[in-house]
């Protein structure tokens, strides 16, 4: 006796084998499409399968032995019309690689001509600058650099002191505690009565 988890268990998982063979059929066709010899693992990876579906699945190991006898040669049929077959391929993939080359030239063009908008700026500017001043700003560039290193190893050994200060000052803080601790009995005396 069958349960509806059971029942709803069995329909998912023939849901997706479904979907599986779909995409098995798709990859084939393309495979064919294209040529491309139809090998167990390179199906897998188009068609997002694993290879075990692919031998364990009756209607998948029918697709590929169907696949497999439509495209060995046969013998009474001629070299001369397996490669007007492919000729359609070819001539799709020259023509895309065509589209791809046009579109690569002119994101080239663009690039190219963005850079020398870059490099007219960069020479307007140094153009702008006064004679000389280039080698005074690159001068004063350096000055400041070491300035800033000087700086920070002031501000380092600073640091230092002050942690050390502190230190100094807890201890004394300390020594002061204990001192008054020791003097503290004899601030207290009690006064006599008379």
């Amino acid at each position: 006796m069958s349960t509806p988890r059971t029942d709803a268990a069995v329909q998912a998982r023939r849901q997706t084998a479904q979907v599986m063979l779909e995409r098995l059929q798709t990859a084939l066709t393309t495979a064919a499409r294209d040529h491309t010899p139809v090998t167990v693992a390179a199906l897998a990876r188009t068609a997002r399968v694993s290879r075990t579906f692919l031998y364990q699945n009756q209607q998948a190991r029918a697709l590929i032995e169907q696949a497999t006898r439509a495209s060995r040669p046969h013998p009474a049929v001629s070299t001369s019309g397996s490669g007007s077959r492919a000729q359609p391929a070819w001539k799709e993939r020259a023509l895309n690689a065509e589209d791809a080359l046009t579109q690569a030239q002119r994101e080239i063009r663009t690039q190219r001509t963005h850079i020398a908008d870059l490099l007219g700026k960069i020479r307007d500017l140094e153009h702008d600058l006064p004679e000389g001043s280039l080698q005074r700003i690159v001068t004063e560039n350096t000055t400041l650099k070491q300035h800033v290193r000087q700086l920070t190893q002031d501000n380092q050994q600073i640091q230092e002191r002050l942690t050390s200060a502190r230190q100094n000052n807890r201890f004394m803080d300390k020594r002061i505690a204990d001192l008054e601790a020791q003097l503290a009995p004899y601030l207290t005396i009690p006064t006599p009565r008379p």
